[in-house]
Parts: structure tokens; C-alpha cells; sequence
């Protein structure tokens, strides 16, 4: 009983953002959280959390792909925990990048309740030229223009 207490005493808490390819369904993402998921509740940690992104733009291209779904994961767990989920998302086809992160150390986790899952809109759209329509009036010079495409005195 005393390294119950001592074992919930020493839990961490943690988040770990993963990219998943840009073409999988609603379906297959699920999947992913699922798995995920039972390795947190396997491996006697805590999942508070799932928060979609949504399909957003990548800095570079990622595995060829110049968009990615992002999904944010909470959860409280020790270290080797945190290890075993990253060695799985390491062998998931569909994951192309992760990163973990540790918030705290010795979290209480009956201070922490499961939320439900969140998912936000977060496509981009393609056809919409880098930095969209602030880049139209470019702070206001148009108006400071002659007809000849020269600033006016």
C-alpha cells in the first residue's frame, strides 16, 4: 500500500505533440489516439487529454508533405512511460514527427480528471498566398502611390 501512495506521488506530467500524415481519414486518426492512449493506461499513467490542431501548414516539408495534422497529447506518467510512447510513435507509419515534453514533477493525479477530446478547425487553405490579405496594402503605400507606380512627394 505505502509504494502505492509513493508510486502516485511521483507521477509527472507530460505533453507530447506528434504530426500524423496530411491523408488519413477521421477513422485512422482515431486509431492512432487509441493507441496511444492504451500504452499511457498500459504502462499506469493517466491520460488527461486529446486535443486536434487540424491539418495545418508545416514550416519545411515533412516526409514530403507540405501539411501535417497535429495532435496534442496530456497525459501524467513516469519517464519510462514517456520512452515506450515515443518507441511507438517511432514504428507508427502514420506518425512523421513528435516531441515530448515534461510540464511537472510530483503530480497529485487525482488533481488531474480526464477531459474529453477536443478537435479544432485547423485547415489552412493552399490557394491563399503566403501571409493572406494583410499583404494587400502592405501598411498603406498604395495610397501614398502616383499613377506611374512612383511615391508621390
Amino acid at each position: 500500500m505505502a509504494e502505492a501512495v509513493k508510486l502516485a506521488a511521483k507521477l509527472r506530467e507530460y505533453e507530447t505533440v506528434f504530426l500524423v500524415k496530411p491523408d488519413l481519414t477521421d477513422e485512422n486518426v482515431d486509431k492512432v489516439k487509441e493507441k496511444v492512449r492504451n500504452i499511457v493506461n498500459r504502462d499506469g499513467g493517466k491520460f488527461l487529454r486529446f486535443t486536434i490542431w487540424g491539418k495545418k501548414k508545416t514550416m519545411y516539408p515533412v516526409a514530403k508533405q507540405p501539411r501535417a495534422i497535429y495532435i496534442h497529447a496530456h497525459f501524467l506518467g513516469g519517464s519510462a512511460m514517456v520512452a515506450e510512447v515515443e518507441r511507438n510513435l517511432r514504428n507508427f507509419d502514420e506518425v512523421t514527427r513528435f516531441m515530448s515534453k515534461r510540464l511537472a514533477d510530483d503530480v497529485n493525479p487525482e488533481s488531474h480528471q480526464p477531459q474529453e477530446d477536443l478537435k479544432l478547425s485547423g485547415d489552412v487553405d493552399d490557394n491563399k498566398p503566403f501571409g493572406g490579405a494583410e499583404r494587400e496594402g502592405f501598411g498603406g503605400f498604395d495610397n501614398d502611390m502616383d499613377d506611374e507606380g512612383g511615391f508621390s512627394a
